[in-house]
């Protein structure tokens, strides 16, 4: 009898907040999606691995995914599932829970790498907080994404985004409704571009200092990614948000590459 598991099926509500975030991000902003998941990854297993620029940046990899066909079980910080309405259609929804600066961390881990294993996507910001870097390039990652990729042998596919940082402030909700009758007003471009697959098949899972070599080429490749959709805003944003703190402490020494 054939025991393998069945691919994952994005519940119902999950494909309807697709949807509404489609909807919610065409009201606010422009949005352009450019590359792809090739095909036969875009059901999983595999691990979508984006830059964190906004508090924004979750609807729009929403509905960026809605456009290119995927619906990734997103590993999300532990106080979304907090919420009371919002925690609920979370889990529903089949999301992973990621408790940072605890324990759990390490079971969110065990989470996401069963359900790549089942054969589900998912979406991880390897950066793990939204970034502080002064030029909001990707910062120094953390572990994680990489371990969970050597670990399952899935493919990562890094997701640059940019624009969002123009929608919803850093301290949101404090500036909320100023942001969003900003961008009602001006409806600022946002860019998603889906890049190639990072190249870890030379990497061996458990030898040591392999998860750090790993984290800084998925994050290389976000640089990487990201740069064409600033190409007039190579070293600053223009749009600066004076209630994001700058740090510099992780810093990424990688710059885009030349050409």
């Amino acid at each position: 009898m054939d025991t393998a598991p069945s691919p994952w099926q994005p519940p119902l509500i999950w494909r309807a907040a697709q949807v509404l975030a489609r909807v919610i991000v065409g009201l606010l902003a422009r949005l352009e999606v450019t590359g792809d998941i090739p095909a036969p990854l875009r059901g999983g297993p595999l691990i979508l691995a984006a830059n964190h620029i906004s508090p924004f940046d979750p609807i729009v990899l929403t509905a960026a995914c809605r456009v290119r066909g995927v619906a990734p079980r997103i590993m999300a910080t532990g106080g979304l599932f907090r919420a009371p309405v919002i925690g609920a259609a979370m889990r529903r929804a089949g999301h992973i829970r990621v408790d940072r600066g605890t324990s759990g961390v390490h079971r969110a881990l065990d989470d996401a790498a069963a359900a790549v294993t089942a054969g589900a996507p998912v979406l991880v910001y390897p950066e793990g907080r939204i970034g502080l870097d002064p030029g909001l390039w990707p910062e120094r990652g953390k572990t994680g994404a990489a371990r969970l990729a050597l670990s399952c042998g899935a493919p990562v596919i890094p997701v640059a985004q940019w624009g969002s940082h123009e929608v919803l402030p850093y301290r949101t909700p404090r500036g909320l409704l100023r942001g969003v009758a900003r961008a009602l007003a001006h409806r600022p471009t946002v860019r998603v571009h889906f890049g190639d697959p990072v190249n870890l098949s030379d990497l061996t899972h458990g030898v040591p200092g392999t998860a750090r070599l790993a984290t800084d080429r998925i994050i290389d490749a976000l640089t990487d990614t990201l740069a064409p959709l600033r190409p007039d805003e190579p070293d600053r944003p223009r749009h600066v948000d004076p209630g994001r703190p700058v740090d510099t402490s992780r810093s990424h020494r990688r710059r885009p590459a030349a050409g």
